[in-house]
């Protein structure tokens, strides 16, 4: 049966990357785990504005560069070992993994990825070198907790959460599987990326 509206589904139902494949309504939804996670409507003015200049700072280092620079909506599938019982192995051997696998998907707002193998026509398979996730109302609980655990277990190396309203980015970085956190970067610090080599960002510049 074809699922053209969101209504069709059950929130208590597990379901995989195959099943997210065959849904045919508008709204954006991510799969955390096998379970629906709504994404909150269109960002804001300031949310969209970060989202852009964050891009473009990052684009623009990485040019002529091989790590390559994406926005939402770009699908990232995330194999991670608590998903059906599936081994750490499968995380050297993602590729090989079929939909029906995968559990969780994601759309971060802006994502680094370095190794071009882990790309095809459908996004991003593996764990991206960069991940940011800007805050808003909606979806700060989701970013805070869930997805935290989600990346660290993952592999991302490295984790920005942007707080659009106070102007800070808190940045986790992956040390022996755990993420070790860093003060917040406000106004007038520069924040030196350790997953994205040389690139620094003056964080008054994004807000």
């Amino acid at each position: 049966m074809a699922i053209l509206d969101l209504a069709q589904l059950d929130s208590n139902k597990i379901y995989s990357y195959a099943d997210y494949l065959t849904w045919q309504f508008e709204e954006r939804v991510e799969l955390l785990r096998g379970y629906i996670a709504k994404m909150s409507p269109a960002p804001n003015l300031k949310h969209q504005r970060i989202i852009v200049r964050l891009m473009l700072k990052i684009g623009n280092f990485l040019e002529d560069k091989k790590c390559q620079v994406f926005v939402a909506p770009f699908d990232v599938r995330l194999p991670i070992s608590n998903d059906l019982g599936v081994s750490k192995k499968y995380k050297k051997q993602v590729a090989t993994l079929g939909d029906g696998k995968i559990m969780t998907v994601v759309q971060p707002d802006v994502c680094v990825i370095c190794d071009e193998n882990k790309l095809d026509e459908r996004g991003c398979i593996g764990a991206p070198d960069l991940i940011v996730e800007v805050l808003s109302p909606g979806n700060t609980k989701r970013e805070m907790k869930d997805k935290f655990e989600i990346y660290q277990e993952a592999g991302v190396e490295e984790y920005w959460l942007v707080e659009p309203n106070d102007e800070f980015i808190l940045v986790y970085t992956l040390q022996e599987g755990v993420y070790i956190g860093s003060s917040p970067y406000m106004s007038g610090d520069i924040l030196k990326s350790k997953a994205v080599a040389g690139f620094e960002l003056l964080v008054s510049e994004v807000f």
